[in-house]
């Protein structure tokens, strides 16, 4: 049984930071990416980044570009979202991911873009930025 478990988030005002950790348990060996989502109320969760754990690579949603970063420490089966110059946009739950995501989905790097392809969720972690 795969679990997922964020924590990290809280209040901020604007321009501070907030590390998100997101520690998983059980056997993740099948997913070969993680990523966070987020949901503001009345919004569609949306992509914010993702990370392909045999590349290392990353992606990430236009709007964070440059403020955030995702990585992984794989000694602490953990994934983290270090996340820079809040703005209060990015209020919403945020949600940790993990997924054996198609080939083709990897090769066009759009994993923050297929939600539906992620097996694993979290309970997600409330992030509120105040202005």
């Amino acid at each position: 049984q795969v679990q997922l478990v964020e924590s990290g988030g809280g209040s901020v005002q604007a321009g501070g930071s907030l590390r998100l950790s997101c520690a998983t348990s059980g056997c993740t060996d099948s997913s070969n990416a993680m990523a966070w989502f987020r949901q503001a109320p009345g919004k569609l969760r949306e992509g914010v980044a993702a990370i392909y754990t045999g590349e290392n690579s990353t992606d990430y949603a236009d709007s964070v570009k440059g403020r955030f970063t995702i990585s992984q420490d794989n000694a602490k089966n953990t994934v983290y979202l270090q996340m820079n110059s809040l703005k209060p946009e990015d209020t919403a739950m945020y949600y940790c991911a993990a997924g054996n995501l198609p080939q083709w989905v990897v090769d066009r790097a759009i994993a923050i873009r297929v939600p539906g392809f992620y097996e694993y969720w979290g309970q997600g972690t409330q992030v509120t930025v105040s202005s």
